[in-house]
């Protein structure tokens, strides 16, 4: 029998999510039927309440169910899931595929993804072109977040920098020619992981518990000569991305700690000292703006985080 692992392991990570798993489930499952991959799909569920790991228990006998009883965060979950596929084994699969549970793979997506990522020897992560749940586009590509991309977040910026390279967006125009393309990451939505990057890289880290994880990741990738690209071809609606939902002042918090934190570890001392100001003052701006008491205490500590920002 030989000691090899699967072409592809699919990993998931559920929090409360019963009311979205079925169709990501549903749909990614029907697209690995349809390849001649040989596979397998884990999902990790962080202590969800709404009944989220007794429904896959249920109707998916086919899945790998890692239920935990707290909640672990993106990076921490996902890397358990990897972890339990055998990445750093003599059994490593030789790619690992960290989908959202909100998410629903269009047929094909897959092997696509898997065929760009095994194109060449040099490619260590691919990512799908993003659609939100009405099929308008989604960017899921960007350039690593610089300063630009800092103040477009917090002063006035004219539109066509908004959605160009100025904000990290690559071209509508890669996408629509089809081809994968170079890229600096993709969203952790969809992110297609090479075993020996992985192996070479390491998974998540950990200091990064909600956002930014895969940034982080992707720089490590970059730095150690690893390509990452997005495939165009390859379609996954990201029903997530389009949430119209309150900003929550704890959210706020927990993204630019995160945020911060990525600034500190990648950006020279300089580039540093400009982030804090640009920080400071784009947050002080919103304080000013901003009715909701809760939501104005969050941007103070934001601001306050940023200023001693080191």
């Amino acid at each position: 029998m030989s000691t090899a692992g699967p072409d592809l392991v699919v990993v998931i990570v559920t929090w409360n999510s019963a009311g979205e798993i079925r169709a990501a489930l549903n749909s990614v499952l029907a697209d690995l039927a349809s390849t001649a991959l040989d596979w397998r799909v884990i999902v990790v569920d962080s202590a969800s309440t709404d009944g989220t790991p007794e429904l896959i228990r249920a109707d998916y006998p086919q899945v790998d169910l890692v239920a935990s009883a707290e909640n672990l965060g993106f990076g921490r979950a996902n890397n358990l899931g990897l972890t339990r596929a055998g990445f750093g084994t003599e059994k490593s699969p030789r790619a690992g595929y960290l989908l959202n549970p909100d998410t629903i793979t269009h047929p094909g997506a897959t092997q696509i993804l898997f065929d760009a990522l095994m194109s060449a020897n040099d490619i260590g992560w691919a990512g799908a072109r993003l659609e939100y749940g009405d099929g308008s586009f989604q960017h899921g590509a960007f350039r690593f977040p610089g300063l630009r991309q800092l103040w477009a977040e917090f002063f006035p910026t004219p539109g066509r920098w908004i959605e160009g390279p100025f904000n990290g967006r690559y071209p509508r125009a890669l996408y629509d020619a089809g081809e994968p393309f170079d890229v600096d990451f993709t969203l952790g939505a969809t992110m297609m992981l090479r075993g020996e990057m992985i192996r070479q890289t390491g998974m998540f880290d950990l200091q990064f518990f909600m956002y930014c994880e895969e940034i982080d990741w992707a720089w490590r990738a970059n730095r150690a000569g690893w390509r990452v690209v997005c495939a165009p071809k390859a379609v996954v609606t990201h029903l997530g991305g389009q949430s119209t939902s309150k900003i929550r002042p704890q959210s706020v918090i927990n993204l630019w700690t995160s945020r911060m934190q990525l600034y500190v570890k990648y950006y020279p001392k300089w580039k540093v000292v400009l982030a804090s100001k640009l920080i400071a003052a784009g947050m002080a701006r919103k304080v000013k703006a901003e009715r909701d008491p809760e939501l104005r205490s969050a941007y103070e500590t934001v601001r306050y985080t940023a200023i001693g920002m080191r």
